[in-house]
């Protein structure tokens, strides 16, 4: 597991695992009220991506990674 402290880090080495192979990647999110605490994970059953956060601002960056995400997986021609 690779625990990331910047977001910037974490979002490239999200995007590059999820286009090493889409089939296989996916994304999860918890929010820990009692910590306060945003955790999000990105997996591929080998290799796991940790990023964890107490700062609102980075619910955004969040959305914005999850949309690249989405438009990575609509942009695949089959």
């Amino acid at each position: 597991m690779t625990n990331f402290n910047s977001w910037e880090e974490f979002a490239k080495a999200a995007e590059n695992l999820y286009l090493e192979d889409p089939s296989k990647c996916r994304m999860c999110t918890k929010y820990r009220h009692v910590d306060r605490k945003l955790v999000v994970k990105l997996t591929d059953d080998h290799t796991v991506l940790k990023y964890v956060t107490n700062m609102a601002q980075d619910v955004k960056k969040v959305e914005k990674l999850t949309s690249l995400l989405m438009r990575h997986m609509a942009s695949k021609e089959k």
